[in-house]
């Protein structure tokens, strides 16, 4: 699925999924081998490409949802 990540205005990493009309913070990042695992605030967990570091954002990317 295609999410959206962006930093809110206090610095916080935030995903937005528009098939779900979901907007989370990130609560934890852990890198995986050649993926990235985002936990959202609401116990999601999507996994995502690893790509450059720092991210440049605002940014679209594929996802993949482990829970």
């Amino acid at each position: 699925m295609k999410v959206m990540l962006r930093r809110n205005a206090a610095g916080h990493l935030i995903v937005y999924v528009a098939k779900k009309d979901l907007e989370e913070e990130v609560v934890k990042q852990v890198a995986a081998d050649r993926e990235t695992i985002l936990t959202l605030a609401n116990g999601w967990e999507l996994a995502i490409l690893s790509s450059e570091e720092p991210l440049q954002l605002p940014k679209t990317v594929e996802a993949r949802r482990i829970v």
